[in-house]
């Protein structure tokens, strides 16, 4: 049963009996979960608008897809079920030319549907966000179209080895599961009786610019971000995936690839 956002917020006020510190902590967390869950969401892949030719970076792999906000591997069949991956916790920094005073975020995740499959996306990730010398982490979970919420009882830095899976036990129920190998936590929620059906013929591994408030986050600079491990149902890797790369305003801001069948790395370029 979910406790309604204020009484969320109260219940985290009235909890804080401690020191004052203590206190504004609570207070922020409440505040963070509220606004999430009334306006943090991710989207399917949404191609880029005004995509132009871009000249070779001198990597090898072929980049058929342009996104305004999707970066990574997508594979594209039938019959997937469980997906998996891990990441290496990066620092995220305010790109080049941005403000200290602005806040800019990425989101790593893995998923099922959100390419050619539109109805839904099963997906867990992390979040990755800056603000002048403060950097945040949140981890979450997300069936789409609703919201993405936050697990709680795990903690994230950078630096950290996460591990994240999302398995469907059928088109409209699921688990997403995140590990903090670094730490031994590990965090799940069970979805069950969705009204958007999957299709199971997506598999992801995706750096977003996701949504807030119905607008595309000031994208943050992420540094690389690389899946390791990534597999679909147990076994079969990336290898057949289509890269995507995001490109906003007529600028590509990431250059992503797959190495070997189990690894997709994407870095900043913007």
């Amino acid at each position: 049963m979910q406790i309604p956002i204020v009484a969320c917020v109260l219940l985290y006020a009235n909890l804080a009996l401690g020191a004052p510190g203590t206190l504004m902590r609570r207070q922020r967390a409440a505040e963070r979960l509220a606004e999430r869950k009334l306006s943090r969401s991710s989207n399917i892949l949404q191609p880029a608008e005004n995509e132009v030719a871009v000249a070779s970076t001198g990597n090898d792999t072929a980049h058929p897809e342009y996104s305004s906000n999707w970066a990574g591997a997508v594979l594209i069949g039938s019959g997937y079920k469980t997906v998996t991956g891990s990441i290496v916790v990066p620092t995220p920094k305010t790109p080049s030319g941005g403000s200290s005073s602005q806040q800019y975020s990425a989101s790593g995740w893995v998923g099922i549907d959100g390419d050619t499959c539109a109805t839904a996306i099963l997906q867990t990730g992390i979040d990755f966000t800056v603000r002048g010398s403060s950097v945040s982490y949140d981890a979450w979970y997300e069936w789409y179209p609703d919201y993405a919420y936050d697990f709680s009882g795990i903690t994230i830095k950078a630096g950290d080895t996460i591990t994240m899976t999302v398995t469907a036990s059928s088109k409209s129920a699921g688990t997403a599961v995140i590990e903090n190998e670094t730490t031994g936590q590990r965090v799940s929620h069970s979805f069950s009786g969705e009204t958007d059906a999957l299709c199971e013929t997506n598999a992801e591994w995706i750096v977003e610019d996701f949504s807030s408030g119905g607008s595309l986050v000031n994208f943050a600079d992420f540094g690389t971000v690389q899946f390791t491990g990534a597999s679909v149902n147990g076994g079969t890797g990336v290898s057949g995936a289509t890269i995507i790369d995001i490109q906003q305003n007529g600028k590509v801001l990431t250059d992503c690839s797959t190495s070997g069948s189990s690894t997709v790395v994407c870095e900043y370029t913007g």
